[in-house]
């Protein structure tokens, strides 16, 4: 699998960006090179990149099975530290210029430069993950049901919660995570109007820090947990590692997100305390639109991960979890009411 580091993108992409334009005497927007079958896919991570023990691992678990299932060859790209716009547009182009079909934009920030690039490639397939606010007809938004997982999170923590206080750390106060935010609140207040629920963003817009830098994490879980809190999710990305580690130092629950993190190698230090994981398919979502393009039939518009999909869920991989009975007993009635639309769970708070 070829990767970009993360150091290397931009100067790598403008390079191999001036050697086509050289070779091929056309200009960069051109689209001569792009593939119309799917031989080779790429990825392009979102802040915190592969390692993040998180969303990014995730994509990059669906590309690896794409290679190993279809024998497609993969690439990845990193992204940058204070990256802009054009940055995600000069990357994404030379992924697709490279002949890779899918392109997936791994996060809501790849929004305006898929929208941008995607028309220059019209045989080239954009994947877009958590974000359906750019269309195409050649752009799959490929997109989950969050809410719906996080308030499963939330009844867990209301039940296990000795202190009647539990928190929620959000990377960057964005709609999408805000969407975390309320479906965990709703299912700790539908569990036990009781409970208080502290909550805390890392960064706001346009700092996205907040969802790459663990130490940030790990001062907001401290906080918290010297505020009585014994229960803390954190949906933060690389942040959300060092929300854990502060957690489990102190012997409380964590619950991860995005993957299972009781399962990431490098969170095994503190999957003792690692509870449960909020789940979201994002490695299906990335196998899947790869699969379609090379089945031919690739897809587009909106593809929507949920509950009833087992899109995203509750993760039941730490032993003490699953002996929980009253707990695990309570998720399961409510992941069965929200699929049966008898639970309407909150987008917003």
């Amino acid at each position: 699998m070829r990767r970009i580091t993360r150091i290397a993108t931009v100067g790598i992409a403008s390079a191999a960006l001036a050697l086509s334009a050289t070779a091929c005497g056309k200009s960069s927007s051109s689209s001569s090179s792009e593939s119309t079958g799917s031989g080779s896919a790429a990825i392009a991570y979102d802040i915190g990149g592969r390692g993040d023990q998180s969303f990014n691992d995730a994509a990059y678990a669906g590309l690896a099975k794409a290679e190993k299932d279809l024998g497609i060859k993969g690439s990845e790209a990193e992204p940058t530290e204070g990256e802009g716009d054009p940055d995600k547009v000069q990357r994404l182009t030379e992924l697709a210029r490279a002949g890779n079909n899918p392109v997936i934009g791994v996060g809501f920030a790849y929004a305006p430069a898929i929208a941008e690039v995607a028309p220059k490639f019209p045989k080239t397939t954009f994947g877009l993950i958590d974000d359906t606010s750019k269309t195409g007809k050649n752009i799959a938004n490929l997109v989950f049901n969050e809410e719906q997982g996080s308030y499963l999170a939330g009844v867990a923590a209301a039940k296990v919660t000795k202190t009647k206080t539990v928190g929620f750390i959000g990377g960057v106060e964005t709609p999408l995570i805000k969407k975390f935010e309320a479906g965990f609140v709703q299912g700790v207040k539908d569990t036990n109007k009781d409970v208080n629920v502290k909550v805390q963003y890392l960064t706001q817009p346009p700092d996205f820090g907040g969802f790459s830098k663990p130490d940030l994490g790990k001062a907001a879980a401290q906080g918290q947990l010297d505020a009585g809190a014994d229960v803390i999710y954190a949906a933060a990305g690389l942040a959300g590692s060092g929300a854990i580690e502060a957690t489990a130092k102190a012997k409380k629950w964590a619950i991860g997100v995005d993957s299972d993190q009781y399962n990431q190698k490098g969170l095994a230090s503190y999957k003792e305390y690692i509870l449960t994981s909020v789940t979201k398919d994002v490695a299906d979502s990335v196998y899947n639109v790869i699969k379609s393009v090379k089945d031919g039939k690739p897809q587009s518009g909106e593809v929507r991960y949920g509950l009833d999909k087992d899109g995203v869920g509750l993760a039941a991989s730490n032993p003490a979890y699953t002996k929980m009975t009253e707990v695990t007993a309570a998720v399961d009635k409510a992941k069965a009411d929200i699929i049966a639309g008898t639970i309407k769970v909150k987008t917003a708070p």
